[in-house]
């Protein structure tokens, strides 16, 4: 089989060999501390946090991301999410500032500068959102009805505070040690691991709860098969959305050097359909928290803010909508610059057949993308809001998670990636690909870290 012949030529080179296993024995070391617990927690006061996790769609997006170790209180508990809003903050201010757009343009030392700024950044971060995570851990046991009480002291917060800053601090050197000596970025496949790990134990809930006799067996084993067929078009839909590209033909001027011949060739320029990738997810999904965080210190009584704190309601997921359409226009229009690329084109003798170089060629690829970047940005936001669309059909909200949203977008952006290197490793060494026709294309995007 041709499966078969495939993973004897990745064992067979001994660099990709030793990659992956690096990778999964770091993913293996993540794993296991996803489990390890906070220090004078009980198991009665995890069951109260789980249960309170369950209930919460805003928790449990959260518990997806950190891989379980959330609603278990782990050390891990805080995951890589941090992390990643230091990266999206300097990121930001490497668009807005002069200064930190400077040292994006100083090469690798500006990188490293900028590295460190965001670990600075993380551990300002994890001083605010422990404390934040231990108070609601106390209240949620303190409000359990299992007649157990936690208390933490000032000196306790601080200790445990330490623990969950160094235990997400050790989930980024892990990243950085997978993208280093293991295959793909190692922050997003950390990411993929928190997931993938969530999607069993969701899968389960799903077929049980459809069982006859388990409640009012709610449609029985036929509806479960249709919800499998449904995640996989969703699925197939988000691949199609991460690879969709339009393809803009460029002619390159002949020259003769000598006796021999340059440009002449015809190529094109790949215009992705959603250039943006899944930052605006982020960034929109960052604005809808607000409401919920207002909504924990007010206790949610103001209808308005309640309206917004359901994220399977109507509103919430409209302007939900709105703002990831509004985000993609704005991201792709600060990634993607047709100005360059027009000057790229004219300082290289190239040009689009019949379209004039300079200012008219930068005019042609503007109307492109803003042409494709529409479809592209209402295709985003439709599988943002599926979960949603999942919830009202009766689908578990564990469940309704993978059927979209950004959770969807990360696993099939990190595993296209992942693939598009072992591919990659394959045809440097002259084996066959993956595939039989064409090459994997992964993300190119300044969010594939994401």
């Amino acid at each position: 089989m041709r499966f078969i012949d495939t993973l004897k030529n990745i064992w067979t080179i001994q660099e990709l060999r030793q990659r992956i296993l690096i990778t999964l024995l770091l993913v293996l070391i993540y794993r296991l501390g996803c489990y390890v617990v906070l220090p004078g927690i009980s198991p009665s006061d995890i069951d109260a946090l789980a249960n309170f996790t369950n209930k919460s769609g805003l928790m449990q997006l959260l518990d997806m991301f950190s891989g379980g170790a959330f609603s278990q209180a782990s050390i891990f508990a805080l995951g890589i999410m941090p992390y990643i809003t230091a990266s999206i903050v300097i990121q930001l201010c490497g668009m807005i500032l002069p200064s930190f757009q400077k040292m994006q343009r100083e090469g690798e030392s500006g990188r490293q500068k900028l590295n460190q700024y965001t670990r600075l950044l993380t551990v300002l971060i994890l001083v605010l959102q422990a404390p934040a995570y231990l108070v609601n851990l106390q209240v949620q046991v303190n409000g359990a009805s299992n007649g157990t009480t936690l208390a933490f002291g000032f000196w306790t917060i601080v200790y445990l505070t330490i623990i969950l800053a160094a235990g997400s601090m050790f989930i980024m050197w892990l990243g950085e040690r997978i993208t280093d000596r293991g295959i793909g970025n190692g922050i997003s496949f950390i990411i993929l691991v928190g997931i993938i790990a969530r999607l069993p134990g969701a899968l389960y809930y799903e077929f049980h709860s459809r069982l006859p006799g388990d409640g009012a067996g709610q449609g029985g084993l036929v509806m479960f098969i249709v919800e499998i067929v449904l995640l996989f078009a969703v699925t197939v839909g988000a691949v199609l959305l991460v690879q969709g590209t339009r393809k803009v033909p460029v002619q390159y001027a002949k020259r003769i050097v000598g006796n021999r011949q340059y440009g002449g060739a015809r190529q094109y320029i790949p215009l992705k359909v959603n250039a943006a990738g899944v930052m605006p997810i982020i960034f929109a999904q960052a604005i809808m928290f607000i409401p919920m965080t207002l909504a924990g210190f007010r206790g949610g009584d103001n209808g308005f803010v309640q309206a917004f704190t359901d994220i399977n309601g109507f509103w919430y997921n409209a302007v939900f909508f709105i703002l990831i359409v509004a985000f993609t226009y704005f991201y792709t229009a600060i990634t993607v610059r047709p100005t360059q690329m027009a000057e790229d084109l004219k300082r290289n003798n190239g040009f689009i057949p019949g379209v004039k170089p300079g200012k008219k060629t930068a005019e042609y690829l503007d109307a492109i993308m803003s042409r494709i970047t529409l479809p592209g940005s209402i295709f985003l936001g439709i599988v943002a809001i599926l979960p949603a669309f999942a919830r009202f059909f009766g689908i578990s909200q564990n469940f309704a998670q993978f059927f979209g949203g950004t959770s969807l977008l990360i696993l099939v952006g990190v595993i296209l990636d992942t693939l598009r290197i072992i591919e990659g490793h394959l045809l440097m060494r002259k084996y066959d690909g993956l595939m039989k026709d064409g090459r994997i294309k992964g993300r190119t995007t300044g969010s594939s870290a994401f």
